[in-house]
């Protein structure tokens, strides 16, 4: 996970400099003979989370004499909710997601700690920093009226997938002559998914672009069990780095 930042502390620039990057991703949803590219971000960044909540143990029948985590849980996972809905502009993207709770091993015993975990992604880089700490602040103060302390640690992740103006005009070019301007889609919306070639696009000039897969039937989304890469893609993939390779360098 998050190969490329790896790559790039380890050297990878300095080792090989390159002008520009590139970088595509088969995309279900669109067609194929298609191409989407914007000259800003295609894919949101990543941030991971773990927030422990801390109370004190008692018996489930007699929850006076503890302070329980649990309706805590409840509590904090819905106020999360309101960092996109009511702390954000309607204009600012972001996502909050809770997607793991663990605590307790007796049904009549009310836990003394409780783990949640979750996803955080964002389109602009001033509103992933806020979005954290908004968390932080809910994780803080929202458990001390219930007698439970919270604390939140972050796992690293991406930055935003975003593209630089040039290098994503040149794709925007050689998709053109190659697909036909129809079949190029430019400014598109980008994905709340993220990736970690946003790494180097942070410090290498470059674009990321997405190669429409549905065929006569449509894909089935990406990371899903039934997914089935379509091989009609692969001749046009060729071709297309081939454009690209003559369009972006110069002609000996």
């Amino acid at each position: 996970l998050g190969g490329a930042r790896k790559m790039v502390e380890e050297g990878l620039f300095q080792r090989f400099p390159m002008d520009a990057i590139y970088a595509l991703h088969n995309w279900p949803g669109m067609p194929v003979g298609s191409l989407a590219v914007n000259p800003g971000a295609m894919m949101a960044s990543l941030d991971s989370f773990e927030i422990t909540l801390t109370g004190k143990s008692c018996h489930a029948a007699m929850p006076e004499s503890g302070a329980d985590p649990m309706v805590v849980a409840a509590e904090l996972i819905l106020a999360l909710q309101t960092i996109p809905s009511r702390r954000l502009s309607p204009l600012a993207s972001a996502v909050v997601s809770v997607t793991q709770i663990h605590g307790g091993e007796a049904i009549n015993v009310i836990p003394e700690t409780l783990v949640l975990r979750g996803t955080v992604r964002c389109l602009q880089t001033d509103v992933r920093n806020k979005v954290r700490g908004l968390i932080e602040e809910f994780v803080t103060t929202l458990p001390r009226p219930f007698g439970v302390s919270g604390a939140v640690h972050w796992f690293p992740g991406y930055p935003v997938t975003a593209n630089h103006a040039e290098p994503a005009e040149q794709v925007r070019m050689a998709a053109q002559q190659m697909l036909g301007e129809e079949q190029v889609y430019w400014q598109v919306n980008p994905s709340m998914a993220s990736e970690d070639f946003a790494c180097m696009l942070d410090v290498c000039p470059g674009a990321y672009f997405w190669l429409g897969a549905d065929g006569a039937t449509p894909s089935a989304p990406l990371h899903n069990a039934e997914y089935d890469f379509n091989d009609a893609l692969i001749p046009l993939g060729v071709t297309f780095w081939q454009r690209l390779v003559e369009q972006a360098l110069p002609q000996g």
